[in-house]
């Protein structure tokens, strides 16, 4: 069905919350065009394919404390997420989507992302790890920024890294298609669900 070994494949979620996915998210106008719907309807697809399997799906949410005090002097979009009072812990924004919570009795959530890279400040290297992963496949937001560090950051420990090119998006149409064209096959492999899960029909 796929090239992958799923018992040693991880699929690493970043930025399914309500604050870029919700209709009233504070950072929703952050990204251009059509993307939540077409993410969310790839996703589930995605989700839908690896449930049962011996797959590990990983989300892996970012929430701030309510004042951003672990931020000091944020540039980029760190600096846009304090201006919008994005992700602060306890808002609904910071929460998971329901697309996730729904399937939470089986994608692991890794708490403790307070930056771009879902290896800092959490226990994502030990998790995968200690299930023996080999294959790292990332889907979510964005990704010019938490995609793209998480996707070095594996690599660099040694993972084959993935990176879903229709589970992800960038804040511009140009910028997604530039790194997936240019940037991500310096590291990783550029993927389509289906290559993964096995086309539906």
């Amino acid at each position: 069905m796929n090239a992958y070994a799923l018992e040693k494949t991880a699929v690493v979620l970043i930025g399914y919350q309500k604050d870029y996915f919700a209709d009233d998210g504070r950072l929703v106008g952050a990204l251009e065009g059509d993307w939540r719907r077409t993410m969310l309807e790839n996703t589930n697809r995605l989700l839908d394919g690896l449930q049962n399997t011996a797959a590990t799906v990983i989300s892996t949410p970012i929430q701030f404390t309510p004042d951003y005090e672990e931020l000091v002097e944020p540039t980029g979009i760190l600096e846009t997420i304090v201006e919008a009072g994005a992700f602060r812990r306890g808002d609904p924004g910071s929460e998971t989507i329901e697309d996730l919570q729904r399937r939470s009795d089986w994608i692991l959530e890794i708490s403790g992302k307070r930056g771009l890279n879902a290896f800092s400040n959490t226990e994502l290297g030990a998790t995968l790890e200690a299930r023996g992963i080999e294959d790292v496949v990332l889907a979510g937001v964005v990704t010019s920024i938490c995609i793209d560090s998480t996707g070095r950051a594996a690599a660099e420990r040694g993972y084959r890294v993935s990176v879903l090119s229709d589970c992800t998006a960038g804040r511009t149409d140009y910028e997604q298609k530039f790194y997936c064209d240019s940037i991500f096959p310096l590291y990783a492999k550029v993927i389509e669900l289906d290559d993964l899960c096995g086309e539906k029909t």
